[in-house]
């Protein structure tokens, strides 16, 4: 009976050390996946703290481009108006030196009939002198209008830069000349780093592909931005069957799609000028101004 007693006892015994073993390593298996959830936490946190501050530099960003848009407007509707006034004033003094010309053909048909010539020759050297100057004048006066146009070219051209930056920070869409490549992979986690950040046009939020031989295997979603990396999440479903992303895989902006053509606005016809006619009494009196034709402004002012 006590070798019996002592065998159940033994056996009891084994049971309870088996069961505090297998009790001891749950509890150490608890303890490393809490502490595994901690550093996921501790990550994650990370990341929300970088993608807040992206979005409050893209936020500042935006507020200069804007300010810089009024800025470069202001100055677009200024030289637009200076144009304007110029080419009036070139086409008024080219209607004068035509007027002239007439004037002096006229002239020309009379004093082969009558007429001093002495008086004609200095009346004559005096009108060439005048024609000299005005056009002296109109080449003056074209050459500030071509570098007026020239300067409105490039503010233009400024302005519609800043205009697409905008229109890219809000849309949400990265610059189409972006080309960087994966700097390593988390696949545990689902998400990507980029050798590439802001300065080569990286959006917050943007999609982008990723290309092997030519065709796009995955998509992936822009979570993190810094000045020369970035973080992206992978779409899910995105990824080509039997497809594994590796480090080096070339990532591009999507093509953006064509805008549509607008239809052509007709220029308005001008203003035919009045005619005026010279003193009869006085050939060779100056003409009287004529009255400016109107122009057609190419900005519609």
């Amino acid at each position: 009976m006590a070798n019996i007693l002592g065998v159940i006892t033994a056996i009891v015994l084994a049971l309870a050390a088996f069961v505090a073993m297998k009790n001891k390593e749950r509890y150490q298996a608890e303890i490393d996946n809490r502490k595994a959830e901690e550093e996921k936490l501790r990550k994650t946190e990370r990341r929300l703290d970088i993608a807040t501050k992206d979005k409050d530099k893209t936020i500042g960003e935006r507020k200069a481009v804007e300010e810089e848009i009024v800025v470069a407007t202001r100055e677009k509707e200024t030289l637009e108006r200076t144009n304007s006034d110029l080419k009036s004033q070139s086409e008024a003094k080219g209607a004068k030196i035509s007027e002239n010309t007439a004037q002096l053909d006229e002239i020309r048909d009379k004093t082969a009939k009558f007429g001093d010539i002495k008086d004609l020759a200095s009346k004559m050297k005096v009108t060439n002198d005048e024609i000299n100057a005005l056009k002296v004048s109109i080449d003056e006066s074209q050459s500030k209008l071509n570098n007026l146009t020239a300067q409105t070219k490039a503010t233009e051209e400024s302005s519609d830069a800043l205009q697409d930056k905008l229109t890219l920070l809000t849309s949400g869409r990265s610059l189409p000349t972006l080309r960087t490549t994966i700097r390593s992979i988390y696949p545990a986690w689902g998400f990507v780093t980029l050798g590439a950040g802001n300065n080569a046009g990286v959006v917050t939020n943007s999609t982008l592909n990723v290309v092997r031989d030519g065709q796009t295997i995955a998509k992936l979603v822009v979570t993190a931005v810094e000045s020369t990396r970035a973080s992206a999440n992978i779409v899910p479903d995105s990824l080509a069957p039997d497809t594994t992303l590796m480090v080096g895989d070339r990532v591009a902006a999507p093509e953006p799609s064509a805008p549509k053509p607008e239809a052509p606005v007709p220029a308005p016809a001008p203003t035919p000028a009045p005619e005026k006619s010279a003193s009869p009494d006085d050939p060779f009196a100056a003409p009287a101004s004529p009255a400016a034709p109107a122009s057609s402004d190419p900005f519609g002012n």
